[in-house]
């Protein structure tokens, strides 16, 4: 009989099968710094990671994962050790074997598979077919080096969770537990609540299926709860933290007991769970508590409690005075890169929050938050930037349109968006009620965009509401308008925009355009007739993603008009349509450089990874 046949076995008998704890903790309890590469520590160090393997395998864990966790490609590469990923897992592979022949009972080792490190597409630069291969190759080295199974764990995506079981089941036909870890809230980073996860993770072959990480035990309970609701009979692996982690001292410190996680042992067996470990924060000791509680008819439930959350969950950020940073950027000359995104339909924000990462990271200077565009229900936008500005750490202009909007909620709204940090506004009138999902809904308003910013900006700004009113401090926004330069009317459209300009907008966010032409001649015909611009000028610029995309945005888009030539271009690029699409946006960048002070780039179909290209082409 193979280890993956015992395996097997084990599973169908019912008796939970008890596998090890953190190899992080153990070698940072042993003064290895936590930027440090652990897996590298098979090659300079193997006495070191062969201790920490026999120091679970004498507290009877009968699984040992290999300490392989971030031996990918992608990961390696931060360190320079891209090129030795076989190396270090056929490494990891056989100091986990040396060890458990050491002891006298069976132990089984399983190659450790972690996330990659790096976001797949949209949300990322890094393809799924890239992922696959990377997952392949990796998984390749732990099974030639005789891995008994393969753990794929700590998944925070279940796209990228997909492409390691594809690479899993294309290499081997060995055990696989497949185990994803969840935020607070109970879903994945972008969005996925454990019914899904379970249900994608059995579509692609997983022989074993759960969660692992997280907060801690009493988090996997409920979600472990939830993945049986879809998956009954399948065998679950749960693998907590030992609790939140502090800090304390320099070290990173987990509460939760051994006696604790022996308490839970014994409810993740009574619920059928088949694999029962820890993860972050548990040690040796804690897996010889569990083997001890598992070994007797000793059930202490009633000892069973939750973690406190800790202080400060849901607070809001503080009113502030200082110039937003948009202010000062735009102030100091520097060149602003700012990126719409759309708020979710639904209340998880997760997938939008990982674009914003992106997007942070690729260099945007900011993120526009729209309000319900094309008047389609949408989570309310003041949500979407105080998430994005607490959890990303990136400002955002909040859309503010008075569509919808009475005087009196106006003000409300105003006030709130201060209350939450969001200063940077862009006040439109929004997309009409009648072209959206509730055509009937009111659409009527008190004020036109060029009044709410003179409200805002001498009212407000001011200190006072709209009747004269004291509102106790002073608010500081700071105001952007909308401008269309393929207006039909284009003189009612300079007028428009005067009025704005006098009421004292900050800024200008203009309409997507592909030819550099429209921007020169707008601004010509504005200056012959009142005075140049000194305001400025964020261009909207929507990357065109394939023919179907050029032609509906060119007949069906008010305020967009696409050149034949561009049209064209996107035509004859078939499938590189997006590539083509971006490359088609950075020309006219180019083009019109030293006439605008910034970039309003709107991604099409959220992909934020195409607009990551232009941002980059940008901060070179």
């Amino acid at each position: 009989m193979t280890k993956g046949e015992l395996f097997r076995e084990w599973l169908n008998s019912n008796i939970p099968i008890l596998a090890d704890g953190a190899m992080g903790t153990l070698l940072h309890s042993n003064g290895v710094p936590l930027d440090a590469c652990f897996d590298e520590l098979n090659l300079k160090e193997p006495k070191r990671i062969a201790d920490a393997h026999r120091a679970y395998i004498q507290a009877r864990a009968k699984i040992i994962e290999t300490n392989s966790f971030g031996a990918n490609r992608y990961k390696l590469a931060t360190f320079g050790l891209e090129n030795d990923v076989e190396e270090i897992n056929r490494t990891a592979v056989e100091l986990a074997k040396e060890a458990a022949a050491s002891f006298d009972h069976e132990v089984l080792i399983a190659g450790s598979l972690g996330p990659l490190g790096v976001q797949l597409a949209p949300y990322g630069r890094v393809t799924p077919e890239e992922a696959y291969r990377a997952f392949h190759e990796q998984i390749g080295a732990l099974i030639d080096a005789g891995a008994d199974l393969i753990i794929i764990e700590t998944q925070s995506s279940i796209h990228e969770a997909r492409e390691a079981l594809r690479a899993t089941r294309d290499v081997t036909d060995q055990p696989v537990i497949a185990s994803v870890t969840f935020t607070r809230d109970d879903r994945t980073l972008l969005g996925e609540g454990p019914a899904e996860v379970a249900k994608v993770l059995l579509e692609n072959g997983a022989d074993v299926i759960g969660a692992n990480c997280s907060s801690g035990p009493a988090q996997l309970l409920r979600i472990a709860h939830q993945m049986r609701q879809v998956a009954p009979e399948v065998p679950l692996s749960l693998m907590p933290n030992a609790g939140w982690p502090e800090q304390i001292g320099g070290r990173i410190m987990y509460p939760a007991t051994p006696k604790y996680f022996a308490d839970y042992a014994l409810v993740f067996c009574e619920m059928g769970a088949s694999v029962i470990g820890g993860c972050c924060g548990t040690t040796p000791e804690h897996i010889t508590a569990m083997q001890t509680a598992l070994n007797t008819d000793e059930r202490p439930c009633s000892e069973i409690h939750t973690l406190p959350l800790p202080n400060g969950v849901g607070e809001l950020l503080p009113s502030i005075k200082e110039p937003t940073e948009l202010a000062s950027r735009l102030d100091s000359g520097h060149f602003i890169i700012s990126v719409e995104m759309n708020p979710p339909r639904g209340f998880s924000a997760h997938k939008l929050l990982a674009g914003a990462h992106l997007l942070a990271n690729a260099g945007a200077d900011v993120i526009n938050v729209a309000d319900s565009p094309m008047a389609r229900m949408r989570m309310s936008p003041w949500a979407i930037c105080q998430m994005i500005q607490t959890e990303v750490g990136i400002e955002t202009v909040l859309h503010f349109p008075t569509r919808g909007r009475n005087l009196l909620r106006v003000q409300g709204d105003l006030l709130a968006s201060h209350a939450l940090g969001v200063r940077n506004l862009f006040v439109v009138m929004g997309d009409p009620t009648a072209i959206g999902d509730f055509p009937e809904a009111m659409d009527n308003y008190d004020l036109v965009p060029s009044g709410l910013i003179n409200l805002i900006k001498h009212e407000f700004n001011s200190g006072v509401d709209h009747a004269g009113v004291d509102i106790g401090e002073a608010t500081s926004f700071f105001v952007g308008c909308a401008l269309n330069l393929c207006a039909a009317d284009p003189d009612r459209e300079m007028k428009v925009l005067r009025r704005k300009l006098l009421a004292g907008a900050d800024f200008i966010l203009t309409q997507p355009i592909y030819d550099p032409q429209t921007l020169h001649q707008f601004l010509q015909r504005y200056q012959s007739r009142y005075e140049t611009i000194e305001t400025p000028i964020l261009l909207g610029v929507l990357p065109l993603f394939s023919e179907p995309h050029a032609t509906f945005l060119h007949n069906e888009v008010p305020g967009i008009q696409i050149p034949d030539s561009i049209k064209s271009r996107i035509a004859h690029a078939g499938k590189r349509a997006p590539e083509e699409g971006v490359l088609i946006a950075t020309e006219l960048l180019e083009e019109l450089s030293g006439t605008i002070q910034g970039v309003y780039l709107i991604p099409a179909f959220n992909r934020y990874d195409l607009v990551v290209d232009i941002i980059e082409v940008l901060r070179v």
